[in-house]
């Protein structure tokens, strides 16, 4: 019986969700096909920051649950930090570069554009640090599929220096070769979970869980459940820009993880970078400690006090 897979259907969600069926056939004799969804977000041209966490997987999971399609890919970052009660991550694929990059005209790198250059991108977490750097750009908000983001800098009625985004996706589309700069992220921390794509089914769906579970890579499965738990953490009492990245890396006594964490003010003046060790079976509670200790040192208090 062939699977139906959710997707969004912008070109880079077909491209990973296409990823992600011909792995899971070839893993398992499967034949999957593409049901194409069209969620809030795709419809509406607010910044996301405005639309709300989940705009762009609430259709998915309705489908999910009505039984219209038997899985769901994601970008993991899209996913609300809470549990679904009746839905289930079922694998968390190998992830790619988490890093940001920087597409710039004439090649330029973040440091050679010019005082007064304009930088697009629809992240408040990439505009806060941006501004942290002191480098006198000037950041506009933009939102749009990733062609049409480039388009903004390379095209032929292009109205920006330069535009950061997620190298996971510039790379999964195939243009890596325009990347001028890959942000080291001492520059630019990467928002939680960002590169790496979470495939959810139905949590009563015991076959499929099993079947799905071939895609699963533990090491990023572990490197994202720190990431998200920091956040889910945060949320509680944080709304200022949030961003955490991950590594595994052999220690003396086995693997190890390594997660640094960051809240800035929107303006960029006023940021706190911590970070935290453990073993990946930890990585919950190594997300949450990480968290507590952010909030210790006045994380809550970079945008005011929250409800």
């Amino acid at each position: 019986m062939t699977l139906r897979l959710g997707t969004r259907g912008s070109a880079l969600a077909l491209t990973q969700s296409q990823m992600v069926a011909d792995a899971l056939t070839a893993a398992t004799g499967r034949p999957v096909e593409l049901v194409r969804i069209v969620t809030p977000g795709d419809r509406s041209d607010a910044p996301v920051a405005r639309l709300g966490v989940g705009v762009f997987v609430s259709a998915l999971r309705d489908a999910l649950l009505a039984g219209e399609i038997d899985f769901a890919v994601h970008s993991y970052k899209d996913l609300p930090t809470g549990e679904h009660p009746r839905l289930h991550i079922a694998a968390v694929p190998l992830r790619e570069d988490p890093r940001d990059a920087l597409i710039a005209r004439d090649g330029l790198t973040l440091a050679e554009l010019p005082p007064g250059s304009s930088i697009g991108t629809g992240a408040v977490r990439r505009i806060a640090q941006i501004r942290a750097l002191g480098l006198d750009l000037q950041v506009t908000p933009i939102r749009g599929n990733v062609d049409s983001r480039i388009a903004r800098v390379l095209g032929p009625e292009a109205d920006l220096d330069a535009v950061v985004l997620a190298r996971a996706g510039v790379a999964r589309l195939g243009r890596s070769a325009e990347i001028t700069e890959t942000l080291d992220p001492m520059l630019m921390l990467p928002a939680p979970a960002q590169g790496a794509l979470a495939v959810e089914c139905r949590a009563d769906d015991t076959d499929l869980i099993e079947l799905l579970s071939a895609l699963d890579h533990a090491p990023t499965r572990a490197a994202v459940l720190a990431e998200r738990s920091m956040l889910a953490t945060l949320e509680a009492g944080c709304s200022a820009p949030v961003a955490a990245h991950a590594e595994i890396a052999e220690g003396d006594d086995g693997d190890e993880i390594y997660l640094r964490g960051a809240v800035i003010s929107p303006d960029g003046v006023r940021a706190i970078r911590l970070s935290r060790t453990g073993t990946p079976a930890g990585a919950a509670e190594i997300g949450k400690a990480l968290a507590i200790d952010l909030l210790d040192a006045g994380a809550d208090t970079l945008m005011g006090s929250t409800e």
